[in-house]
Parts: structure tokens; C-alpha cells; sequence
């Protein structure tokens, strides 16, 4: 079992954890993802609380295929703002800033976040491991292959399981010199992978276990469903509910998910088949 301290408030692992998205952007690839005006992410904290949500995840850019990076200010102007209001009327959720830039990372852990999560594993900014060793909060890492701009215009890999895994192991080394020793596992699906390359790393999921680190899912609504179904996004419920359910089969801990109520249910009939 992992448990993450959250910047004093502990999230247990012993089943499967549901981290509800809410992006104060006007631009993410998900409508329904976007909240950029605070009343309205305030009512989709409640609604994903009520749901069931153990983390909000709360990110001020968008980092689909082809989007360019805002800067760490235009960042914070959007997303601190938002994040402070949720803290304050929903007091005891846990947190999570989805940044790659340290002065956000920094920012928000002062207005109230609990987890660092970071689509670049530190590729992007440097100062922002240092940043998460001095602030003592969990991170997620995840893989990705380039950058939002240019990542899906032709990636490659010889093989992609074992080149994700291979990054990580040598990432952990460099996590461990830096003291930070809780930190969550995102093989980063859509991120500089083709649709062959997410469902073969869906499929080895399980792998990841012998990295013995909790691992994030974050699959919800992406272009492997609705481009494999041709389907728009808003469409890609139904197919992101049976990639979670694989998911879950295989030992992912956390479920990173534009809709809540779907995903606890998931888990919970998961749970009752006694597969986890």
C-alpha cells in the first residue's frame, strides 16, 4: 500500500484514488474540462467532490498536441486565483497543481496545494525539482517524448514499454539524490506516443509495478479513444470507462479523469470482481 503525504493530509493508496480535472483554460482539447471562470470551477470542485473525487487537479495551460506554452506568469494569473477559492470553500480535498514551471509549483503550494504534477519530469523548467525537494510535496512525473508544440508529429520509439521504463529507472536515481521520495508514475499517454504506441503501454501496464511507485492513468477522453472510434471527445466516455477498467485490472492506483462519477463506479465494480 502507498500513501502520499499531501502536504499534511494522506492520501492511501489501498485502493484506487480518483483525481478529477479542472483546467482554467479556454483551450483544452476537452470542452468540459474547461472552467477558466471561478464560479464555474467551483461548481465543478463540488460536483466532482460530491462524486467522489480524492484529488482536483488543477492546471492554467493547455498542453494538447500542437498548443504553445504560456509563461509561468500567464500561468499563475489564470490558475492560482482558482485554486486559492477551492482551497478556501472545500477546505479538505487534496490539491494537485499541474505545472511544469517552479514558480507555479511554488505559488500554488503556498495557496494551498498538496501534489506537484508535471507533464515534462523537470525537462522543462530546472529549477523545478529542487523546487519540489524544498517544498516536501508528492510529485507525479511523467514521460514525455518532445514538447506540446511538436510531440506527436512523428514519435519514435524501438520500443516504447521498455524505453518508458528505462526512463524512469534512471529518473528514480536522479529523484532519490534530490530527496524526493514520494512520487507517482505517468507513462504519459498522447504525450509524444501514436495511438499503437499508448495501447501498447496499456497493455504492459502491469510492468510498471517493479518500479514499486504508485502509478497515474491519465487516459480520459484522449485521441486513442475517439480517433480509434471515430468519435469527437465529448463522445469518448463510454471508451475512456473500459481503458480505465483495463487499466485498473493491471495496477494503476490513481485515475486521472474528466468524469468522476463514472470512474468510482468503475472502480468500485472492479474492486467487487476482486481483481484489485
Amino acid at each position: 500500500m502507498y500513501t502520499l503525504n499531501c502536504a499534511g493530509k494522506l492520501l492511501q493508496l489501498d485502493k484506487p484514488a480518483i483525481m478529477g480535472i479542472i483546467n482554467t483554460t479556454p483551450d483544452s482539447f476537452y470542452s468540459g474540462s474547461r472552467q477558466a471562470e471561478k464560479d464555474a470551477a467551483l461548481r465543478l470542485a463540488e460536483k466532482m467532490i460530491t462524486e467522489g473525487a480524492a484529488i482536483l487537479d488543477l492546471g492554467g495551460q493547455s498542453t494538447r498536441p500542437g498548443s504553445d506554452m504560456l509563461s509561468a506568469d500567464e500561468e499563475a494569473t489564470r490558475v492560482i486565483p482558482v485554486l486559492e477559492a477551492i482551497r478556501q470553500q472545500f477546505p479538505d480535498i487534496i490539491l494537485s497543481i499541474d505545472t511544469f514551471y517552479s514558480k507555479v509549483a511554488e505559488e500554488a503550494a503556498a495557496a494551498g496545494a498538496g501534489i506537484v504534477n508535471d507533464i515534462s519530469a523537470g525537462q522543462i523548467d530546472p529549477l523545478l525539482l529542487p523546487t519540489v525537494s524544498r517544498l516536501k510535496l508528492p510529485y507525479v512525473a511523467m514521460h514525455m517524448q518532445g514538447r506540446p508544440k511538436e510531440m506527436q508529429k512523428q514519435p519514435q520509439y524501438e520500443n516504447v514499454t521498455r524505453e518508458v521504463l528505462d526512463f524512469f529507472i534512471g529518473f528514480s536515481e536522479k529523484l532519490k539524490e534530490l530527496g524526493i521520495d514520494e512520487w507517482v508514475i505517468d507513462p504519459g499517454f498522447g504525450f509524444g506516443k501514436t495511438i499503437s504506441h499508448n495501447f501498447e503501454l496499456i497493455h504492459n501496464l502491469e510492468l510498471f509495478q517493479m518500479l514499486n511507485r504508485p502509478v497515474l492513468m491519465g487516459i480520459s477522453r484522449k485521441s486513442t479513444i475517439y480517433k480509434t472510434l471515430n468519435i469527437t471527445p465529448e463522445a469518448a466516455l463510454n471508451g475512456t470507462t473500459v481503458l480505465h477498467t483495463i487499466g485498473l485490472t493491471k495496477g494503476v492506483n490513481i485515475l486521472r479523469v474528466h468524469d468522476v462519477k463514472e470512474a468510482v463506479e468503475t472502480m468500485i465494480l472492479v474492486e467487487k470482481c476482486e481483481i484489485v
